[in-house]
């Protein structure tokens, strides 16, 4: 029998996860033709999926929740398996009010967690990007008090060591108290394979422990995005999940759902928890 969903603290973000953007289940961002559908929530069930995190809203899209018969139908399926349910969204920052509309709206929908995509560069300045995000962050946590928040951040590896110049001066102390959990898009896919980091184990241990330390946080929840699915190994995927335990990382997960490959999954499910 599927148990009830799980409701607040990390636990949302605890063990295997899975991500759903909405390039795979709207009609709006597929031309009617999306490839994920409440039927997925059943196949995660089976593949053990605990967690699943799926965009909600869009800054070039409705002012609130994108779709919502549709995506209130994956939920609802999601939720009858057990599965928890994690809504996010990319703000621009070009509009905070219009960012924190949408965050909120989606923080309305019956789920467990909501996260923030923070990789937009739409604002060039680093240093107005940085106050901008740290504006929206702060007035985010004061409007969801008691919600657990998670900030789905561009790898500080990436940031400090690999291009120092995609956000200098990433403000970690404006928004540490804003975010329970953090998840670092750690793909090393995209690193260059004669970097030394295009490895699945070293570059997620890395983001792991320089989220930590950026944090001065050394217990700071941390759950690590792996990827890209469709560029990787099931021999570095297996890497990553040995990665997730050697951090003590409360979960991990695969960007993204409907790229990663039959024998993944199986590679995955020692994350869970």
């Amino acid at each position: 029998m599927a148990h009830p969903p799980v409701t607040g603290g990390l636990a949302a973000y605890v063990g295997f996860g899975t991500w759903v953007d909405v390039f795979d289940w709207t009609n709006q961002w597929t031309n009617n033709n999306p490839t994920v559908g409440p039927a997925d929530a059943d196949r995660m069930a089976s593949l053990g999926v605990q967690t699943v995190y799926i965009q909600a809203a869009r800054s070039d899209g409705p002012n609130g929740v994108a779709e919502p018969d549709r995506l209130n139908a994956i939920i609802q399926r999601a939720h009858a398996h057990g599965i928890r349910v994690v809504v996010w969204y990319l703000p621009t920052l070009t509009d905070v009010n219009a960012d924190l509309s949408r965050l909120l709206a989606i923080a309305g929908l019956g789920v467990e967690g909501v996260a923030v995509d923070i990789e937009s560069r739409d604002v060039s300045d680093p240093n107005d990007r940085s106050a901008r995000l740290v504006d929206l962050s702060n007035r985010l946590r004061a409007a969801l008090p008691g919600r657990t928040i998670g900030a789905i951040v561009f790898p500080p590896t990436g940031m400090e060591v690999i291009n120092p110049s995609y956000w200098p001066g990433f403000p970690w102390a404006g928004i540490a108290s804003d975010y329970d959990v953090w998840l670092p898009m750690a793909y090393w896919t995209g690193r260059d394979p004669n970097s030394g980091w295009h490895d699945g184990y070293k570059y997620v241990v890395d983001n792991v422990q320089r989220t930590r330390n950026d944090l001065h946080n050394p217990a700071a929840p941390v759950h690590p995005i792996g990827g890209i699915a469709d560029k990787a190994t099931t021999a570095e995927v297996a890497d990553m999940v040995r990665a997730v335990a050697a951090t003590a990382s409360i979960g991990g997960s695969l960007y993204d759902y409907r790229t990663t490959t039959p024998d993944m999954w199986p590679a995955m499910r020692p994350l869970r928890r």
